[in-house]
Order: C-alpha cells, then structure tokens, then sequence
C-alpha cells in the first residue's frame, strides 16, 4: 500500500526489453535507505519488486499486463520517474489509499498556469471516469491528487508549485500519457452493492422471498 506521497524523483538508468517484458533500470537514493530485495516500490504509480539492489540503483521487472496498461512502456534511458516505498505501518497517511493497481492511462489535454497554481486537465477512458468524482482523490503517475473538476471525457487538477516541482509534473505537457488509479474504495463499494451472480442463481433468500412469507 502506498499513499501518492512522492518520496524522490528517479531517473531510468537502463531498460532491458523482452518480447513483451521488460527489467527496468532505475537510479535512487532516498527509496533505497531500508529497502531489501523483494520489496515494493511505486514506479510512476506502478507497484513494482524490487528484483536486484546496490547503493545507488534498483531494478524491477515489469510483465506484458502491466505495460499494456501503464505508461511505462514509453520510458526511455534518462526518463525522471516518481518513487515511493511501501508505506510503513506506523506512517503518516499524507495522501489517500494508493495500491499502485493502475485503472488505465489518460492523456494531458491542456497545462494552464493560474496564479500559484497549475491546472492539469487530462482526458480519461469512460471506464475510468466512472470513479472520479469531484473533490475525490485521484493518483496521477502515483501523485496524491485533489479532483477539481469533472467533465464528460476529462476531469481536472490543480497543483502547487512545490508539487510540480518535486514530481515528473514539472515534465508533462499536452499529449502525453499519465498513469491513473481511482479511489479504490469507489470500486469496491460498487462491486459489493452489485449481488454476485451465483447468488442471484442459487435460489436463497431475496426481498421476494421475504415478502412472500411475511418478512
């Protein structure tokens, strides 16, 4: 679990293409203090395992399912990418629950400045729209994010200086692809009100039933 708390920028040292894989390459320093082989670290939002480590450098392997759905198949050597470790059980929840599962990727459709802040509008696929909502959270390439506005096929952020400046945010501009993950616990409420269809085939106990025997 991870909270889109951006704990240093990286840089992509080294990718390592498969047929449909990858091992990625990234220079650290901060991510690296306590981390031990087998450990999570959010690339760009992505959970991924940290496969080898030295002082200065982990790598991870990255499978045909994760490339499909997150940029990181677009990384290239010298790529800043934002990192954070598993959150410790006694940290802080600056952020929101971020499982590093990325939804999909969106698209930066306009970068506007607005006085101290910067707006990010970013168009998204309907499936993943449907759990944005206003005022909610929202992972941004692992980025903790405040939902300001939310229209047919885009929503928007506005970010602060000091975030823009600490995160890849600083980098991204109109077209390019961004990692997404909704509130996770949208999902899981959504999943939970809809009955599970073996039970809707299975006969037991529904409202009817209690109706009719006078429940």
């Amino acid at each position: 679990m991870f909270t889109g708390i951006v704990e240093e920028m990286g840089q992509v040292e080294g990718i390592q293409r498969g047929r449909q894989s990858a091992i990625l390459t990234i220079r650290a320093k901060t991510v690296l203090e306590g981390t031990k082989i087998g450990d999570s670290i959010a690339v760009n939002g992505v959970c991924l395992t940290v496969t080898t480590l030295s002082t200065d450098r982990f790598t991870a392997d990255v499978m045909h399912e994760t490339l499909d759905r997150s940029s990181l198949a677009q990384l290239k050597r010298g790529s800043a990418v934002n990192l954070e470790r598993a959150m410790a059980a006694d940290g802080r929840f600056g952020g929101h629950i971020v499982a590093g599962h990325i939804d999909g990727t969106g698209r930066v459709a306009e970068v506007q400045k607005d006085d101290n802040a910067i707006w990010y509008t970013i168009q998204a696929a309907p499936q993943v729209l449907r759990y944005i909502v206003e005022k909610g959270s929202i992972a941004v390439d692992g980025i903790s994010l405040t939902v300001a506005r939310v229209e047919d096929d885009r929503f928007a952020i506005s970010a602060i200086p000091h975030t823009v400046a600490q995160t890849v945010l600083r980098d991204r501009k109109e077209g390019d692809l961004v990692n997404l993950e909704t509130d996770i616990i949208g999902k899981y409420v959504e999943k939970l009100l809809k009955p599970a269809p073996e039970a809707r085939a299975s006969g037991g106990i529904t409202l009817d039933f209690l109706a009719r025997n006078g429940f």
